[in-house]
């Protein structure tokens, strides 16, 4: 048996054990020196053979006594001189699995015990081993595969997927990991573990962290699909309230939307009555007629509280199939809905409207291109979507002057093709200001109508706002800069069960109700009036209480799809930017977000995004300055830009 470190010092307190002298008799702590006329090579030299000490063991066992040290000694060397007292010693106190040292006395163990230590060494090595495996793998050393893993190592795996996501911490993490981190150094920087588990496979570099745990983690499962499967067949049946449903698909209607949208939710059109005037009817789609309040789907959409809409594509509140087929409003066809009609004075303001369950058919699909034409040409034998145009415009314009706020920007999204993130920038245009002017509208009757019957719904509010002078705003110009000042003094809307105004709308009251396939609270609003206008079908409408609590729920889903969005966008800029690293953009400065770390908001008006950044001390809104990449790092979640005043701008 071989000696380790201890060979290098013999302690003091042992040294009267190993070498007895008198009072008298200095004893010396090192080799060399009295008693320890010896070195290291002459202990080495007088090491046993592991037969010998079997043999020693077998004595004493059958002696079944305790003996001094000396006396050990005695018995495997034959000798009771410092040397052999010392080796023997040594030997002991490296943990013999023969003998047992105790307050310097030797006992043989039994055979037991010696079978047990060494299997609980044999374990100890297998676990070192491990550990080893799990260091070098983790530490990506060169020529180490992923077959070395275990299931324990699988487990640790998942554990810092975890950590990585947010969902479990550091302290968190099982005492083995905890120590592998802190010996790579890794301790407790996720984001050097999240380019590891990038590095070795175990995390796509895109992979969001804050989808982990949500809904959204998991997709539809094989219960949820079967079911959507069940209700696309039952969709061409006659369902409950079918029967009661006006029959508009006499009446002209089309849906405005991008090319790639699937889940159309609404559609548009005008009724001329026989005095002239012009009704705005603006129908939209009715899950409802298939998801009932409480069923299997109906729970994963609340616990989902919206469809997102992520670079990658979109993770919807329904299954696709469900969404962009049978709920969808598809031109051409019969489709359920519900609808609402307006007529409006020539002020904009509303005088009647009402809204009930329908069967419409829209004649055409447009584009907001495609509208956009309709809309610049008015040719005479397509004139309804030219008036409808020209009555949303005067409805805008009636907000406007109640105090709503139009501002109205390009706007540019992260979009992944292919595997690479685009820029795509939505431009307004007399569609899209028409289509949202038109949801407005919707939500508004909605509100009034619950108002007027007294139906808890869920109102969305803002409260006012004290913004810059006239005269301040004009000194910032038309657009993003003033926009900013703008913004900045709004505060965050607000849902609740109680009607209020909003601000930055400019109505008294209002409620989100043209959605319902997206979003899970005007789905809400749709139930609450079906509840009150056809209440034969045994549904009462939720009471304020109620809905209050169901809402809670909502939002906090609503609040986890947001995150979720953010950081969708927010990665993807910064996959953008890594591979623009090396450009530089004119930026104009808007606004500090925190002065003293020199942190503005600065618009690059060639991507349509508002950008933080680091700009020069004093800047002012309006400021002309040039933006470059101090430093990005997708897998880390950092990105850093730069802005500094232009030279040649």
């Amino acid at each position: 048996m071989g000696f380790k470190a201890k060979e290098q010092v013999l302690p003091a307190r042992q040294l009267t054990l190993i070498a007895p002298s008198s009072p008298s008799t200095a004893v010396a702590g090192k080799l060399g020196v009295f008693p320890w006329d010896f070195n290291e090579q002459a202990l080495t030299r007088a090491r046993l053979m592991h037969r010998d000490w079997g043999q020693a063991w077998v004595l004493l066992g059958e002696l079944g006594e305790t003996v001094a040290l000396s006396d050990f000694a005695d018995l495997v060397y034959g000798s009771q001189d410092p040397l052999h007292c010392a080796s023997a010693w040594l030997n002991l106190e490296s943990g013999h699995d023969l003998f047992r040292l105790k307050q310097g006395l030797v006992s043989a163990r039994s055979l037991d015990e010696i079978r047990s230590r060494r299997l609980e060494r044999r374990r100890e090595q297998l676990g070192q081993a491990r550990f080893q495996r799990w260091l070098d793998y983790l530490g990506a050393k060169k020529g180490v595969e992923r077959q070395v893993l275990d299931p324990l190592h699988l487990e640790w795996i998942e554990q810092l997927i975890g950590f990585c996501a947010g969902s479990n911490s550091f302290d968190d993490l099982t005492a083995g990991l905890r120590q592998s981190l802190t010996q790579l150094r890794f301790d407790q920087n996720r984001g050097d573990v999240r380019e590891r588990l990038v590095t070795l496979g175990h995390l796509d570099p895109h992979q969001l962290s804050s989808i982990a745990g949500t809904p959204w983690s998991y997709g539809f499962s094989a219960e949820l699909t079967a079911e959507a499967e069940r209700l696309m067949r039952c969709s061409m049946q006659a369902q409950p309230g079918d029967s009661e449903r006006r029959d508009l698909t006499h009446h002209a209607c089309f849906t405005i939307d991008d090319a790639e949208t699937k889940d159309i939710d609404d559609a548009l059109g005008l009724e001329r009555l026989a005095d002239d005037h012009l009704r705005i009817w603006i129908h939209i789609a009715d899950p409802s007629r298939l998801i009932t309040a409480g069923s299997p789907l109906d729970l994963e959409a609340r616990r989902r509280g919206s469809s997102l809409y992520l670079s990658r594509g979109l993770l919807p509140m329904f299954p696709s199939k469900l969404s962009s087929e049978v709920f969808s409003l598809k031109a051409g066809q019969r489709n359920p809905a519900w609808s609402t009609w307006v007529d409006l004075d020539a002020s904009g303001d509303v005088t009647a409207s009402g809204l009930c369950r329908s069967w419409v058919n829209p004649r055409y699909r447009l584009t907001y291109d495609d509208a956009d034409e309709l809309i610049d040409l008015a040719p005479p034998e397509e004139a309804d979507l030219s008036d409808l145009h020209a009555l949303l415009t005067t409805r805008r314009q009636w907000r406007v002057q109640r105090g709503a706020l139009l501002m109205d920007l390009p706007e540019g999204r992260i979009r992944c093709r292919d595997g690479q993130p685009t820029i795509e920038i939505t431009e307004p245009s007399p569609s899209r200001d028409m289509v949202a002017e038109a949801m407005i509208l919707c939500g508004s009757v909605a509100a009034s109508q619950g108002i007027e019957h007294d139906l808890p719904l869920p109102f969305r509010s803002q409260l006012p706002a004290e913004l810059p002078s006239a005269a301040q705003l004009e000194s910032l110009g038309d657009g993003a800069v003033r926009f900013a000042a703008i913004k900045r003094c709004l505060s965050r809307g607000l849902m609740g069960t109680t009607p209020a105004a909003h601000f930055s709308l400019g109505l008294s009251a209002y409620a989100q109700a043209t959605s319902p396939i997206r979003r899970y609270s005007d789905l809400v609003v749709q139930r609450q009036f079906a509840a009150l206008l056809y209440p034969h079908a045994n549904e009462e409408p939720l009471n304020t209480e109620s809905l209050q609590t169901l809402l809670q729920q909502i939002d906090t889903a609503v609040r986890e799809g947001i995150a979720v969005t953010r950081e969708d966008q927010r990665h993807w800029q910064q996959v953008w930017f890594e591979q623009h690293a090396n450009a530089r953009w004119p930026v104009d400065f808007l606004r500090w977000l925190r002065p003293q770390d020199r942190l503005g908001l600065v618009r690059l008006e060639e991507l349509a995004l508002d950008l933080a950044a680091t700009c020069p001390a004093g800047s002012e809104p309006g400021d002309a300055l040039v933006l470059e990449v101090a430093g990005v790092d997708s897998i880390r979640d950092q990105l850093h830009l730069v802005a500094n005043v232009s030279s040649g701008r």
